[in-house]
């Protein structure tokens, strides 16, 4: 009887550590799945509360002052845009060639140059007519000249920014023209197409020569859209500006209809080139004695002359020659 208690006793233990156990998992399940359900309401609440605070700044945005400005200017520079390109003009041509020869290349770049030209001219002529008065009082004919001369500075400063930059770019085309045709003989001996040559030389002067580098991709651009290779190079010797590289493009569209080798006519070319850059260094050479004969006269001379004659001045003066 003893035995059978105890055995009975040890069944029902283990029934309630089984049962208590069922009842922790469940429990806990239960807490696991509450928390997780709150954690997923209060993540897709903070989502929604930021995207309606998203939605909400650019509306009040879109309200602002500022998109009204930025707007306003969109309008106007679209507008001028469409003014300038109808225009056919001369003075338009011109203005588009010395754009791109400067590296613009934005098609908005001429209705731009005009706003910021009109709007550095009243800015500066406005500026010197209220600044001006504030720190010294001049005359009305001192003083209408000034804001004179202030908007004809705004109105000038971009134009001789563009010159600046348009020698720049020259200055670095003529000195790496005769390395690009250096390169371009080495690439047609190796029997590369002049398309293929033209990668690969832009491909070497990403570095060197920046500017002359983007306006080789666009000739391949060109050529690969389909243009024809002598109108692609005429654009090219376009950008570039230069005597040389219109002179190359010739000839390579008189060896294209002609049916010549190519490759003598570059390797003719690409020696009269390095002459000609001998030629250049050599005439700046001889001329830096001519040059430097007013610093000279003006700098060093008269400093020589106070030496030489001071001594002789002080005796006489002093009676002591």
């Amino acid at each position: 009887m003893g035995l059978i208690e105890n055995a009975l006793t040890a069944i029902v233990t283990d029934n309630t550590i089984a049962i208590g156990l069922m009842v922790f998992l469940a429990a806990g399940t239960l807490a696991f799945a509450v928390m997780l359900a709150i954690r997923a309401r209060a993540s897709v609440k903070k989502r929604t509360a930021r995207i309606l605070d998203e939605s909400a700044r650019n509306t009040s945005s879109r309200r602002s002052l500022r998109h009204s400005s930025r707007k306003l200017a969109q309008r106007l520079l679209e507008y001028t845009t469409k003014h300038y390109s109808e225009s056919s003009g001369d003075s338009m041509k011109v203005l588009r060639q010395r754009l791109v020869q400067g590296g613009i290349f934005d098609p908005r770049a001429v209705a731009m140059f005009f706003m910021i030209r009109t709007a550095l001219a009243l800015g500066l002529a406005g500026a010197v007519f209220v600044l001006l008065p504030m720190f010294k009082h001049t005359s009305d004919t001192v003083f209408w000249l000034a804001v004179a001369v202030g908007g004809i500075a705004g109105y000038v400063g971009p134009s001789m920014y563009l010159d600046k930059r348009i020698k720049a770019r020259r200055l670095e085309h003529r000195a790496g023209f005769p390395d690009f045709m250096d390169l371009l003989v080495v690439c047609a001996d190796a029997g590369l197409p002049l398309e293929a040559a033209f990668e690969r030389i832009g491909r070497e002067f990403g570095d060197s020569y920046p500017s002359l580098t983007a306006n080789i991709h666009m000739t391949n651009l060109e050529i690969r859209a389909g243009r024809s290779v002598t109108d692609a190079l005429e654009h090219f010797a376009d950008r570039i500006g230069l005597d040389e590289v219109r002179s190359f493009v010739t000839l390579i569209a008189q060896s294209l209809e002609l049916g010549s080798s190519i490759t003598d006519a570059l390797r003719v070319y690409s020696d009269d080139m390095r002459h000609k850059r001998l030629s250049r260094a050599e005439e700046k050479a001889y001329a830096l004695p001519a040059k430097l004969a007013l610093p000279m006269m003006i700098c060093i001379f008269p400093v020589l002359f106070v030496v030489i004659l001071l001594p002789v001045f002080v005796r006489l003066h002093t009676g002591n020659f």
